[in-house]
């Protein structure tokens, strides 16, 4: 009889905290993981992803058949539709009924946005924009939003802070995540919608995005082939760990009281340097390094203050660089070599 009845408290309680979390860009490195991560949780996900070929497609297409092989009790939807369209999203929410939005899908990368910054503030501004009024519209009343380190631009004062200006982006990648705050904020003031902005630091780890360093310099360093070093390794990066970055969004999704702004990084930079020396010590060899002048866009340096999310979110990373690079590279050699 006690063990009926704690099963039954068990079935109710976990009914009562499960949401209907829509997840934009949910098919990419950081929604896939936390597709993952929310289904094991319990939450129905709703990922929106229209799988843009900023890279290779057929990565996110893989990614998507993982997520719905996690999905043991058919609570993944997918849509493949553009946040763009205004139409499809809203039949989307009128369908699904979503009660939580966590909003990942960007163009992302400093240097591309340097070619095409049309297209970053039509994806970053206008689609988030269009991410808001469809949580006004639909009654929607929490929303966490996926910022970016970048914000800081080229601060001198280490760690950064969320209460920092911000109000000196040194790309247009920056500028449309910082403009995605200040939307959050307003719609916070005006709707009442609660909104944590999530500042990424440098986020690594499997299935990373071919674009980044890490996996780059992974992928040419067990290959032979020479990787370019830009500047003279003395760049700082605050590098976090995947697991680390999807437990704080899980975190945030919890925490609603108005709008915040929360760092999810380390807390611990290394320079360029120490990186590939350790990416060398993992693959096992040595790399072939072409240096060149820094590239238009870059900072100097990212490190994150994270004592606001730990003492509000609850936030502790736990994975070393070195312990996260050897999972990157495990995952490495049995999915791509």
């Amino acid at each position: 009889m006690q063990l009926r009845l704690l099963l039954i408290f068990f079935i109710a309680t976990t009914s009562c905290s499960a949401e209907r979390i829509l997840l934009t860009g949910g098919a990419g490195f950081i929604g896939s993981h936390l597709s993952e991560r929310l289904l094991r949780d319990g939450h129905t996900v709703i990922i929106v992803d229209c799988l843009t070929p900023y890279y290779d497609p057929k990565i996110k297409q893989k990614n998507l058949k993982q997520i719905k092989a996690s999905d043991q009790f058919n609570r993944l939807r997918v849509y493949y539709d553009d946040i763009h369209d205004q139409e499809k999203l809203k039949t989307i929410f009128q369908t699904e009924k979503p009660t939580v939005i966590c909003h990942v899908a960007a163009c992302a990368g400093v240097s591309p946005s340097l070619e095409k910054p049309e297209m970053y503030v039509h994806t970053n501004v206008m689609g988030t924009l269009h991410i808001f009024e469809m949580a006004r519209m639909f009654g929607v009343k929490h929303i966490v939003f996926a910022s970016s380190s970048s914000v800081y631009g080229q601060s001198t004062e280490a760690p950064f802070v969320e209460i920092a200006a911000a109000d000196r982006p040194c790309s247009p990648y920056a500028v449309t995540k910082r403009a995605g705050e200040l939307l959050a904020h307003t719609y916070t003031h005006l709707y009442g919608i609660t909104c944590n902005c999530l500042r990424f630091f440098t986020v690594y780890g499997p299935r990373g995005r071919p674009d980044m360093a890490p996996f780059k310099f992974m992928d040419a360093i067990y290959h032979g082939r020479a990787i370019t070093q830009f500047g003279d390794g003395s760049s700082l990066r605050d590098f976090t760990y995947i697991d680390d970055i999807v437990d704080g969004i899980v975190r945030g999704l919890d925490y609603r009281h108005g709008f915040e702004i929360f760092n999810l990084g380390r807390g611990e930079p290394v320079t360029l340097k120490t990186f590939i020396q350790t990416l060398e010590a993992v693959v096992g060899k040595k790399a072939k390094i072409i240096i060149k002048d820094n590239q238009a866009g870059d900072v100097p340096a990212t490190h994150a203050d994270i004592k606001k999310a730990e003492k509000l979110l609850g936030y502790q990373p736990k994975i070393s660089l070195r312990q996260g690079l050897e999972r990157m590279f495990a995952w490495y050699q049995e999915n791509v070599t």
